[in-house]
């Protein structure tokens, strides 16, 4: 008996100092979407990390790694991606961001992964948009599942077409039962364990193609979409209807007749993040009225720095780094106080978007430039030492304008007047 005893004595010893502790038995948990959607401590950005003028070239593991520490300096924790299978960036982006974490543990960074949706016949003469490119939107899907079964700490959301259904992507937009298909098939699967459980499903598009613009967009399957997303993921851009629908950008001359230049500048940007809030309104107004309740976060917005036509010195003289810093942290600010995740666009100028043209607008709505040079927005980040050490390219990040701002407010004019 004394024997018996002893031996439950010493195994009960034995278990006790030989078993982890509670912390050391629980596995870290899983962050979800659910988390880090709307708390600002989690920064938002658009990425690409395409360097060269075609995405045939695709950025390398190690170039990844070089804009993922740009990136992390920068206080972002959350990237948004456009194609899965069409190129491979997605693939080595998730690649690198594993290598980042196994090296540092407190790396921390996810991703909102994209697959891209076209019409039948996109990209010809001849778009059929009553159907849907299927083998290539199933390959998308098909690739974004399987990312985000590979990386289920990495991979957040999974975003169903970019700019799908707005009606002026004519070389490629579907109507709402083309995506509500492939959002309900995504859910579906994780209902059935076939998808991480925290992992979200949304599309992400123009404000009007979510209903707040023409009637045109208010469809049934609309309605249904919205109801079966985890959440709306809308694009807000001022900096185009800058030129496209320009009421709010230009202003009359007696409204600004007692202001100098650079007042005048402010105004019009204060204008624009107004323009910005109208437009993510309208689309909750809209949801609201169909007794849907989801969050509403924006997917893309920003501000090029530079053009040669609509948006330059001989158009809505929108382009320049000093308006582009001001809607950068007027948005910042705001989306930043509601609790709102907002996509900004984009972390680096990608040259592939406007081959034909050096300075058309779409190759310059990065924050930093193909120079490695931060532009006006980050200059800050660049006194504070936040990227020192770091390179690009082959080259340390440096200020554009060699920090110089009077010679950079050389390059910044006013909006036109309303009677110009």
């Amino acid at each position: 008996m004394r024997l018996l005893f002893a031996l439950v004595c010493f195994s009960l010893f034995f278990f006790t100092c030989n078993s982890p502790t509670p912390q050391e038995d629980m596995p870290d948990p899983i962050v979800t979407a659910a988390d880090i959607f709307g708390d600002p401590a989690y920064r938002a950005i658009s990425f690409g990390g395409y360097r060269q003028p075609t995405r045939e070239v695709v950025p390398t593991v190690e170039e990844l790694k070089e804009d993922l520490a740009i990136l992390q300096a920068m206080g972002i924790k959350l990237l948004r991606t456009y194609n899965t299978q069409q190129f491979a960036q997605a693939a080595n982006l998730l690649e690198a961001i594993k290598q980042m974490k196994a090296a540092d543990p407190d790396f921390e960074m996810y991703v909102m992964l994209g697959a891209w949706i076209d019409c039948e016949n996109a990209w010809t003469e001849a778009p059929n948009h009553e159907a849907e490119s299927l083998e290539n939107n199933a390959a998308e899907i098909a690739a974004a599942v399987e990312m985000a079964n590979q990386y289920p700490d990495i991979v957040k959301v999974i975003a169903v077409g970019n700019e799908a259904m707005v009606h002026w992507a004519t070389s490629y937009f579907v109507y709402p039962d083309v995506i509500l298909k492939w959002v309900n098939h995504l859910t579906d699967l994780r209902q059935q364990g076939k998808l991480p459980e925290g992992v979200w499903v949304t599309s992400s598009d123009n404000f009007a193609s979510w209903g707040g613009g023409d009637d045109s967009y208010h469809l049934d399957d609309l309605t249904a979409l919205m109801e079966a997303v985890d959440y709306i993921s809308l694009h807000t851009y001022p900096f185009h209807d800058s030129h496209y629908t320009p009421d709010y950008w230009l202003a009359p001359e007696e409204a600004v007749a007692d202001l100098s230049e650079q007042e005048r500048i402010e105004a019009a940007m204060v204008r624009a993040r107004d323009y910005a809030q109208s437009q993510y309104q309208s689309v909750v107004d809209y949801m609201e009225s169909l007794g849907i309740e989801k969050p509403v976060h924006i997917g893309e917005t920003g501000w090029a720095t530079k053009d040669s036509h609509l948006y330059g010195n001989d158009g809505s003289k929108a382009a320049d780094e000093y308006k582009s810093k001001l809607y950068h942290d007027h948005l910042r600010e705001w989306t930043d106080s509601e609790g709102i995740s907002c996509f900004y666009f984009e972390a680096f100028d990608e040259q592939w978007k406007d081959p034909t043209s050096d300075l058309g607008s779409e190759n310059h709505f990065g924050l930093i430039n193909l120079q490695s040079q931060a532009k006006y927005a980050l200059w800050d980040l660049v006194d504070a030492g936040a990227f020192d050490g770091l390179i690009r390219n082959g080259q340390p990040i440096t200020k554009t304008f060699d920090g110089d701002l009077e010679k950079l407010m050389e390059t910044v004019a006013p909006p036109p007047l309303l009677e110009e």
